[in-house]
């Protein structure tokens, strides 16, 4: 198989690295000072136990690019972006299968409306990207664990294979027929990342009780409407001692993706998909979510006007919350 990574930054980069270097086939699309430096000097990507240089093909865009039969496009793109890059890679990729490499629980449906084989990927990927052609990957000795399915439910060959692929390219990738559940469970784990990019790392009070509650409303949200999440149990059972975070040589400290969306001063944040969900379901259900409400208004408030990640005191925070 061909995996063409759509979105080639802390995820997309990680993914597509591994499998590069397990020598799976891979094209990295990228555009800007990033796609510059893929282009450039390749992908540099660090982990705890090395810094790796790959240099797979790389695209700007859909423009030049040939579909094969044996094609995956990995879509890896933030949310807020799904819809942008789906319109210009449906034209030109067919009938190839999609896997929605995202956080959120949105992608997979707007991804099927324009391809008929979608299927969603659960990622519990700690990774970075701050500077154009490098990604660091700190877990090890499994990069991360991705959850993979078909959409709306089920298992195939074509999940099995992926699977496999990425099993060999030091993944944890269980192929699951009810992928959704693991996305809803990440969910409620990326209900922090607004707290963390507006107050910055969620260590002691009161940003451990802000996320709290926003996970609290979040249950309550998803048991209303109906819909079924993975416990943490089942989470820490696959994971154990062989994806944990370790220190990779010359990396500062960083929070994760909407932190990071903030860092690089990317002016969107895709926080609308994830407090804005449990938003989403507190309206169409009646539960109240006013605390993801406003982490959701002030982390978009955040990436509209430039302010820093990790700018807004933690008091603060908890305060406009209604936590404090």
């Amino acid at each position: 198989m061909r995996y063409v990574i759509v979105g080639a930054g802390a995820v997309g980069g990680a993914i597509g690295g591994r499998l590069a270097e397990s020598g799976r086939d891979v094209v990295l699309v990228a555009r800007g000072a990033h796609g510059a430096a893929l282009r450039e000097h390749g992908l540099r990507l660090d982990t705890p136990d090395a810094s790796l240089t790959l240099r797979p093909p790389v695209l700007e865009g859909p423009d030049g690019y040939r579909p094969r039969a044996d094609d995956v496009l990995v879509l890896a793109v933030k949310t807020q972006d799904t819809v942008a890059a789906l319109d210009a890679w449906a034209p030109v990729a067919g009938d190839v299968p999609v896997v929605c490499a995202q956080n959120g629980v949105a992608n997979e449906d707007v991804a099927l409306r324009r391809f008929p084989r979608v299927y969603g990927m659960c990622v519990w990927l700690p990774s970075q990207y701050l500077s154009p052609g490098r990604i660091t990957a700190p877990c090890a000795p499994l990069t991360g664990m991705l959850h993979l399915g078909a959409h709306p439910g089920g298992v195939d060959d074509t999940a099995r294979r992926i699977s496999a692929d990425l099993e060999a390219s030091r993944f944890l990738s269980p192929v699951v027929p009810d992928v959704m559940r693991w996305k809803y469970a990440k969910l409620l784990l990326n209900l922090a990342n607004a707290a963390e990019a507006v107050s910055g790392p969620i260590e002691g009070q009161p940003l451990t009780d802000v996320v709290a509650a926003a996970r609290a409303e979040g249950i309550a949200a998803l048991n209303a409407a109906g819909i079924a999440f993975a416990g943490e149990d089942e989470q820490e059972r696959l994971r154990g001692d062989r994806m944990r975070v370790r220190p990779v040589a010359g990396a500062e400290r960083v929070g994760g993706s909407s932190w990071q969306s903030l860092r690089r001063g990317a002016g969107s944040i895709e926080t609308d998909y994830l407090n804005g969900e449990i938003v989403l379901l507190g309206r169409r259900f009646g539960v109240p979510t006013p605390v993801n409400e406003t982490l959701r208004r002030l982390a978009a408030e955040f990436a509209r006007t430039g302010r820093p990640a990790g700018s807004l005191p933690a008091a603060e925070l908890a305060a406009l919350t209604g936590v404090a």
